[in-house]
């Protein structure tokens, strides 16, 4: 009878150790699955970053332009632009 005790112990600790490893396989996959949404945020962030920066650099541009063609048109109108031929 002891005999079968030790191997209904053992059976349940092998059966308990297989239990073990396949939640500890699950939770890595979760992890690495996390791990990889969380890097694709982050470059997902990094590219918009990137565009808005791109963005702004161009509408600072198009104002500084417009300022200059402003003030440009207020020198030909008070005679103070520069006289192109």
């Amino acid at each position: 009878m002891a005999s079968q005790q030790m191997f209904r112990s053992g059976q349940a600790r092998g059966e308990g150790q297989a239990k073990a490893d396949q939640m500890m396989d699950s939770a890595q996959g979760a992890a690495d699955a996390a791990r990889a949404k969380a890097s694709q945020a982050a470059q997902s962030a990094q590219q918009s970053k990137e565009h808005a920066a791109g963005t702004l650099q161009q509408t600072g541009e198009h104002m500084m332009n417009m300022a200059q063609g402003a003030m440009d048109s207020v020198k030909n109108t008070l005679g103070m632009g520069d006289k192109k031929s």
